[in-house]
């Protein structure tokens, strides 16, 4: 869980979004970057037990900064007020399968899976379900999967209108190999993050995505 106080930074960050109001209320700032870690470090411990590919993880490698990118952005807001956390099932892999949790005030969720993969990478799990479909069609029908996420994240704007090129239109897995990426997620509340029992409840979610991302895993790890 998280603590009401990091929370409430975030929320006066929200209406506070400049480096002047950052710099006065840095002691604030060392406070929530520690609460922030120390949730980071409970949740970790939760996942390492559930799948022993996150073993290797330390708490630095999960975090986000709070700095923003905004060098090609039209919002010059310098700071997020978001709070993110990224478990990799492989640190050495930029574009590794693995779980995210998202606490945004009225817009917090957990996901799983590959974002966006590199050209190359996006080849190679097409190649795979290309050819290995069923073990697919297994994951994203097992009833725990199917309760906590549906189905794949499927955004028009991330998917082709056509089938990808050298793959058959009506290949059995289409609509799988149309996508660009392979995602799934779940909306949470966000009074979840301050509930004692939050790193046990999402943890059993989040583990419903692992043969998910075994599969993922497998597609870029495995050499053609």
């Amino acid at each position: 869980m998280i603590t009401k106080e990091a929370l409430k930074f975030l929320e006066d960050l929200i209406a506070n979004n400049n480096t002047d109001w950052m710099h006065a209320n840095k002691k604030r700032y060392d406070v929530y970057k520690k609460d922030y870690h120390n949730f980071i470090g409970g949740i970790l411990s939760e996942m390492k037990n559930l799948d022993p590919k996150l073993e290797p993880l330390e708490i630095k490698n999960c975090t986000f900064r709070i700095n923003r990118d905004i060098r090609f952005s039209k919002d010059k807001s310098p700071y997020k007020t978001n709070m993110g956390v990224w478990f990799t099932q492989n640190k050495f892999r930029k574009n590794s399968p693995g779980y995210y949790i998202h606490y945004e005030k009225g817009n917090s969720f957990i996901a799983g899976g590959v974002w966006c993969p590199e050209p190359n990478e996006l080849k190679l799990i097409r190649k795979e379900i290309e050819f290995f479909y069923d073990d697919l069609n297994n994951i994203l029908s097992d009833k725990d999967f199917k309760k906590e996420f549906g189905d794949l994240t499927r955004n028009e704007n991330e998917m082709l209108k056509k089938a990808p090129k050298d793959i058959e239109p009506n290949h059995p897995a289409i609509e799988n190999l149309k996508l660009k990426s392979f995602t799934a997620s779940q909306k949470i509340d966000d009074n979840l993050f301050t509930d004692i029992n939050f790193n046990k409840v999402v943890a059993k979610k989040l583990l419903a995505l692992k043969p998910l991302n075994d599969f993922l895993c497998r597609a870029l790890e495995t050499e053609e």
